[in-house]
């Protein structure tokens, strides 16, 4: 199971952090991503990271913006964004997979996601 936590209303240039925390026990093949969708729009891959060596991998409309760690102990990743834009209004979600792939249909498990809001 993953569980987001940490969405909300924030204003444009501001910062949010977003949780996902899993449990269950997720090992060295893993890769947990970060995926955005926002209304009238597909889901967007926004990064990953590497649960055996922390690699991360971002897309270019957040690259330098966001980033992304994990919390070894917790079992938790987060989606430190920074420099937020109205256009990141979305709803966040972080996924389990095997590789860092945009395609959705690669990762097995989902959290519900949470809402981040950007105002102008």
């Amino acid at each position: 199971q993953l569980v987001e936590s940490g969405g909300g209303l924030v204003q444009a240039g501001g910062s949010l952090r977003l949780s996902c925390a899993a449990s269950g026990r997720l090992f060295s093949s893993h890769v947990i991503s970060w995926f955005r969708h926002a209304p009238g729009k597909e889901r967007e891959f926004v990064g990953a990271i590497r649960w055996s060596n922390s690699r991360t991998y971002y897309s270019d409309s957040v690259k330098g913006r966001f980033y992304i760690s994990r919390d070894n102990a917790g079992q938790t990743v987060s989606l430190q964004m920074n420099s937020v834009k109205p256009e990141d209004t979305a709803v966040y979600s972080c996924a389990v997979g095997t590789s860092p792939t945009y395609s959705v249909t690669e990762y097995f498990r989902w959290g519900q996601g949470t809402q981040v809001t950007v105002s102008s």
